[in-house]
Protein backbone atom coordinates (compact mmCIF):
# COMPACT_ATOMS: atom_id res chain seq x y z
CA UNK A 1 0.00 0.00 0.00
CA UNK A 2 1.29 3.47 -0.84
CA UNK A 3 0.18 7.03 -0.33
CA UNK A 4 -0.10 10.09 -2.53
CA UNK A 5 0.58 13.68 -1.55
CA UNK A 6 -3.18 14.12 -1.42
CA UNK A 7 -3.32 11.62 1.42
CA UNK A 8 -0.49 13.44 3.19
CA UNK A 9 -2.51 16.65 2.97
CA UNK A 10 -5.60 14.84 4.25
CA UNK A 11 -3.57 13.50 7.17
CA UNK A 12 -2.46 17.03 8.05
CA UNK A 13 -6.02 18.37 7.74
CA UNK A 14 -7.26 15.83 10.29
CA UNK A 15 -4.81 17.05 12.91
CA UNK A 16 -4.67 20.08 15.14
CA UNK A 17 -2.04 22.48 16.44
CA UNK A 18 -1.21 23.79 19.88
CA UNK A 19 1.32 26.24 21.25
CA UNK A 20 4.43 24.87 22.90
CA UNK A 21 6.78 27.54 24.19
CA UNK A 22 5.83 29.85 21.34
CA UNK A 23 6.02 27.17 18.66
CA UNK A 24 3.18 25.54 16.73
CA UNK A 25 3.07 21.76 17.26
CA UNK A 26 1.06 19.34 15.12
CA UNK A 27 -0.83 16.52 16.83
CA UNK A 28 -3.68 14.17 16.07
CA UNK A 29 -5.89 11.75 18.02
CA UNK A 30 -7.51 8.68 16.48
CA UNK A 31 -9.88 6.12 18.01
CA UNK A 32 -11.11 5.49 21.53
CA UNK A 33 -9.94 3.36 24.43
CA UNK A 34 -6.62 2.91 26.19
CA UNK A 35 -4.17 5.58 25.10
CA UNK A 36 -1.14 4.76 22.95
CA UNK A 37 1.44 7.35 21.90
CA UNK A 38 3.04 6.60 18.54
CA UNK A 39 6.27 8.59 18.52
CA UNK A 40 8.15 9.05 15.26
CA UNK A 41 11.85 9.24 14.45
CA UNK A 42 14.25 11.43 12.49
CA UNK A 43 13.97 13.13 10.05
CA UNK A 44 10.31 12.80 8.98
CA UNK A 45 7.07 12.81 11.01
CA UNK A 46 4.06 11.00 12.42
CA UNK A 47 2.82 10.10 8.93
CA UNK A 48 5.38 7.28 9.19
CA UNK A 49 2.75 5.46 11.29
CA UNK A 50 -0.05 5.71 8.71
CA UNK A 51 0.00 2.05 7.71
CA UNK A 52 -0.24 0.68 11.27
CA UNK A 53 -2.94 3.09 12.47
CA UNK A 54 -6.00 1.31 10.97
CA UNK A 55 -5.19 -1.92 12.81
CA UNK A 56 -3.61 -0.65 16.01
CA UNK A 57 -6.36 1.94 16.66
CA UNK A 58 -9.19 -0.61 16.60
CA UNK A 59 -9.47 -0.77 20.38
CA UNK A 60 -7.36 2.14 21.61
CA UNK A 61 -6.88 5.87 21.34
CA UNK A 62 -3.84 6.78 19.28
CA UNK A 63 -1.97 10.03 19.89
CA UNK A 64 0.40 11.28 17.23
CA UNK A 65 2.59 14.36 17.29
CA UNK A 66 5.31 15.90 15.15
CA UNK A 67 8.39 16.80 17.13
CA UNK A 68 9.61 20.38 16.97
CA UNK A 69 11.81 20.81 13.91
CA UNK A 70 10.13 17.99 11.98
CA UNK A 71 7.00 17.32 9.96
CA UNK A 72 4.16 19.81 10.20
CA UNK A 73 5.41 21.39 13.43
CA UNK A 74 7.44 24.60 13.46
CA UNK A 75 11.09 24.35 12.48
CA UNK A 76 13.00 27.15 14.21
CA UNK A 77 16.46 27.66 12.73
CA UNK A 78 18.25 29.24 15.67
CA UNK A 79 17.26 26.70 18.28
CA UNK A 80 18.98 24.27 20.61
CA UNK A 81 17.14 20.98 20.09
CA UNK A 82 17.42 18.53 22.97
CA UNK A 83 16.07 15.27 24.32
CA UNK A 84 14.88 17.09 27.42
CA UNK A 85 12.77 19.47 25.32
CA UNK A 86 11.30 16.63 23.28
CA UNK A 87 10.38 14.78 26.48
CA UNK A 88 8.77 17.96 27.73
CA UNK A 89 6.86 18.24 24.46
CA UNK A 90 5.38 14.74 24.79
CA UNK A 91 4.27 15.60 28.31
CA UNK A 92 2.82 18.91 27.12
CA UNK A 93 0.69 17.11 24.54
CA UNK A 94 -0.51 14.66 27.21
CA UNK A 95 -1.38 17.53 29.52
CA UNK A 96 -3.11 19.41 26.71
CA UNK A 97 -5.28 16.35 26.05
CA UNK A 98 -5.78 15.58 29.75
CA UNK A 99 -4.11 12.18 29.43
CA UNK A 100 -3.54 10.51 32.80
CA UNK A 101 -1.91 7.27 31.65
CA UNK A 102 -0.70 5.85 28.35
CA UNK A 103 1.42 3.24 26.60
CA UNK A 104 4.20 4.29 24.22
CA UNK A 105 5.49 2.82 20.96
CA UNK A 106 8.62 4.72 19.94
CA UNK A 107 10.76 4.52 16.79
CA UNK A 108 14.28 5.74 16.01
CA UNK A 109 14.99 9.14 17.64
CA UNK A 110 11.87 8.83 19.81
CA UNK A 111 13.48 5.82 21.52
CA UNK A 112 15.96 8.23 23.10
CA UNK A 113 13.21 10.70 23.99
CA UNK A 114 11.43 7.98 25.93
CA UNK A 115 14.68 6.97 27.62
CA UNK A 116 14.90 10.56 28.86
CA UNK A 117 11.31 10.31 30.12
CA UNK A 118 12.15 7.12 32.03
CA UNK A 119 15.17 8.86 33.54
CA UNK A 120 13.08 11.88 34.65
CA UNK A 121 9.90 10.33 36.10
CA UNK A 122 9.11 13.35 38.28
CA UNK A 123 8.76 15.51 35.16
CA UNK A 124 6.17 13.31 33.47
CA UNK A 125 2.60 14.61 33.41
CA UNK A 126 1.10 11.13 32.91
CA UNK A 127 1.74 7.57 34.02
CA UNK A 128 3.66 5.53 31.47
CA UNK A 129 2.03 2.09 31.45
CA UNK A 130 4.47 0.37 29.09
CA UNK A 131 7.06 1.12 26.42
CA UNK A 132 7.80 -0.65 23.14
CA UNK A 133 11.09 0.54 21.65
CA UNK A 134 11.50 -0.11 17.92
CA UNK A 135 14.67 0.13 15.82
CA UNK A 136 16.34 2.92 17.74
CA UNK A 137 19.77 3.66 19.19
CA UNK A 138 19.30 2.53 22.77
CA UNK A 139 23.03 1.84 23.10
CA UNK A 140 25.57 4.15 21.49
CA UNK A 141 28.36 1.57 21.60
CA UNK A 142 26.68 -0.55 18.92
CA UNK A 143 24.70 2.11 17.03
CA UNK A 144 25.91 2.49 13.43
CA UNK A 145 25.09 5.95 12.02
CA UNK A 146 24.84 6.48 8.27
CA UNK A 147 27.49 8.46 6.43
CA UNK A 148 24.98 11.24 5.69
CA UNK A 149 24.36 11.54 9.44
CA UNK A 150 28.07 11.93 10.11
CA UNK A 151 28.54 14.50 7.37
CA UNK A 152 25.58 16.58 8.54
CA UNK A 153 26.09 16.29 12.25
CA UNK A 154 29.72 15.59 13.12
CA UNK A 155 31.12 18.52 11.18
CA UNK A 156 31.36 22.18 12.29
CA UNK A 157 28.06 24.08 12.27
CA UNK A 158 28.93 26.05 9.17
CA UNK A 159 29.57 22.84 7.21
CA UNK A 160 26.48 21.10 8.61
CA UNK A 161 24.34 24.08 7.68
CA UNK A 162 25.80 24.23 4.17
CA UNK A 163 25.34 20.49 3.58
CA UNK A 164 21.76 20.55 4.89
CA UNK A 165 20.78 23.27 2.44
CA UNK A 166 22.57 21.58 -0.48
CA UNK A 167 21.32 18.08 0.33
CA UNK A 168 19.69 16.68 -2.79
CA UNK A 169 16.67 14.47 -3.09
CA UNK A 170 18.85 11.78 -4.67
CA UNK A 171 21.23 11.75 -1.69
CA UNK A 172 18.30 11.40 0.72
CA UNK A 173 16.83 8.56 -1.31
CA UNK A 174 20.15 6.72 -1.55
CA UNK A 175 20.45 6.94 2.24
CA UNK A 176 16.93 5.58 2.67
CA UNK A 177 17.51 2.68 0.27
CA UNK A 178 20.42 1.55 2.45
CA UNK A 179 18.37 1.27 5.64
CA UNK A 180 15.15 -0.23 4.25
CA UNK A 181 15.11 -3.98 3.77
CA UNK A 182 16.16 -5.30 0.34
CA UNK A 183 12.66 -6.53 -0.51
CA UNK A 184 10.72 -3.67 1.12
CA UNK A 185 12.28 -0.61 -0.49
CA UNK A 186 10.19 2.60 -0.39
CA UNK A 187 8.04 3.08 -3.49
CA UNK A 188 7.99 6.36 -5.41
CA UNK A 189 4.95 7.74 -3.58
CA UNK A 190 6.67 7.27 -0.21
CA UNK A 191 9.84 8.90 -1.51
CA UNK A 192 7.75 11.87 -2.66
CA UNK A 193 6.15 12.12 0.79
CA UNK A 194 9.49 11.88 2.59
CA UNK A 195 10.90 14.70 0.47
CA UNK A 196 7.84 16.91 0.95
CA UNK A 197 7.81 16.38 4.73
CA UNK A 198 11.54 17.07 4.98
CA UNK A 199 11.21 20.33 3.05
CA UNK A 200 8.03 21.58 4.73
CA UNK A 201 8.72 24.91 6.44
CA UNK A 202 12.31 24.71 5.15
CA UNK A 203 13.01 21.76 7.41
CA UNK A 204 15.83 20.41 5.29
CA UNK A 205 17.92 23.43 6.21
CA UNK A 206 17.97 22.44 9.90
CA UNK A 207 18.41 18.68 9.45
CA UNK A 208 21.95 18.91 10.83
CA UNK A 209 20.76 20.51 14.09
CA UNK A 210 18.48 17.61 14.99
CA UNK A 211 20.89 15.06 13.56
CA UNK A 212 23.45 16.17 16.14
CA UNK A 213 21.29 14.62 18.85
CA UNK A 214 22.38 11.19 17.62
CA UNK A 215 25.92 11.97 18.72
CA UNK A 216 24.89 13.75 21.92
CA UNK A 217 23.46 10.50 23.27
CA UNK A 218 26.83 9.30 24.54
CA UNK A 219 26.56 11.86 27.35
CA UNK A 220 23.23 10.40 28.49
CA UNK A 221 23.97 6.69 28.23
CA UNK A 222 24.92 5.89 31.82
CA UNK A 223 21.90 7.73 33.21
CA UNK A 224 19.44 6.33 30.66
CA UNK A 225 20.57 2.71 30.93
CA UNK A 226 20.52 3.03 34.70
CA UNK A 227 16.94 4.30 34.54
CA UNK A 228 15.93 1.36 32.32
CA UNK A 229 17.54 -1.03 34.80
CA UNK A 230 15.65 0.46 37.73
CA UNK A 231 12.25 1.30 36.29
CA UNK A 232 9.19 -0.80 37.08
CA UNK A 233 7.63 0.19 33.76
CA UNK A 234 7.57 -2.86 31.45
CA UNK A 235 9.36 -2.44 28.13
CA UNK A 236 10.42 -4.44 25.09
CA UNK A 237 12.33 -4.11 21.81
CA UNK A 238 10.65 -4.65 18.44
CA UNK A 239 13.32 -5.32 15.85
CA UNK A 240 13.58 -5.12 12.09
CA UNK A 241 16.74 -7.31 11.93
CA UNK A 242 18.09 -6.02 8.60
CA UNK A 243 18.40 -2.44 9.84
CA UNK A 244 22.12 -1.55 9.56
CA UNK A 245 21.71 1.19 12.20
CA UNK A 246 19.75 -0.49 14.98
CA UNK A 247 18.85 -3.97 13.83
CA UNK A 248 19.82 -7.40 15.13
CA UNK A 249 23.03 -6.11 16.71
CA UNK A 250 21.00 -3.60 18.78
CA UNK A 251 18.52 -6.30 19.80
CA UNK A 252 21.38 -8.56 20.90
CA UNK A 253 22.85 -5.73 22.96
CA UNK A 254 19.41 -5.18 24.49
CA UNK A 255 19.15 -8.87 25.41
CA UNK A 256 22.60 -8.82 26.99
CA UNK A 257 21.65 -5.84 29.16
CA UNK A 258 18.07 -6.83 29.92
CA UNK A 259 17.83 -10.63 29.57
CA UNK A 260 14.40 -10.71 31.21
CA UNK A 261 12.88 -8.18 28.81
CA UNK A 262 11.28 -9.43 25.58
CA UNK A 263 12.54 -8.85 22.07
CA UNK A 264 10.16 -9.38 19.16
CA UNK A 265 12.04 -10.08 15.93
CA UNK A 266 10.25 -9.28 12.70
CA UNK A 267 11.01 -11.07 9.42
CA UNK A 268 14.73 -11.36 8.71
CA UNK A 269 14.82 -8.85 5.83
CA UNK A 270 12.81 -6.04 7.47
CA UNK A 271 14.92 -2.92 7.92
CA UNK A 272 14.86 0.38 9.78
CA UNK A 273 11.26 1.47 9.07
CA UNK A 274 9.19 -1.60 10.07
CA UNK A 275 5.95 0.41 10.33
CA UNK A 276 6.24 1.11 6.60
CA UNK A 277 7.96 -2.09 5.47
CA UNK A 278 5.75 -4.55 7.35
CA UNK A 279 2.95 -2.81 9.29
CA UNK A 280 1.12 -6.09 9.89
CA UNK A 281 4.14 -7.55 11.67
CA UNK A 282 4.59 -4.42 13.78
CA UNK A 283 0.97 -4.61 14.92
CA UNK A 284 1.27 -8.33 15.63
CA UNK A 285 4.46 -7.82 17.63
CA UNK A 286 2.93 -4.99 19.64
CA UNK A 287 -0.23 -6.99 20.36
CA UNK A 288 1.94 -9.91 21.45
CA UNK A 289 3.84 -7.63 23.83
CA UNK A 290 0.57 -6.45 25.39
CA UNK A 291 -0.75 -10.02 25.56
CA UNK A 292 2.43 -11.22 27.24
CA UNK A 293 2.14 -8.37 29.75
CA UNK A 294 -1.42 -9.32 30.61
CA UNK A 295 -0.39 -12.95 31.07
CA UNK A 296 2.52 -11.91 33.29
CA UNK A 297 0.26 -9.74 35.42
CA UNK A 298 -2.27 -12.55 35.83
CA UNK A 299 0.50 -14.97 36.82
CA UNK A 300 1.67 -12.62 39.56
CA UNK A 301 -1.85 -12.55 40.99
Amino acid sequence: MSFSNLELKEFESQGKYFNFQGHSIFYQTIGEGEVLFLLHGYPFNSFDWSLVIPKISENRKIILLDFLGMGFSDKPKNHKYSFEEYAELVNAVAKHLNIKEADILAHDLAVSVVQEMLASPDKNSFKIQSVAFMNGGLFTDVYKPRMIQRLLSQTPDVIGKFLSKKMSRKSVEVSLFKVFGPNTQPVSSWLEIFWEVLNHKEGKSIAYLIGRLVFDKVHYQKRWIGAMSNTEIPFCYICGPADPNSGRHMANRFLNSFPLKPVYFLSELIGHWPQIESPEEVCAAYYQFKKDLEHSNETRK
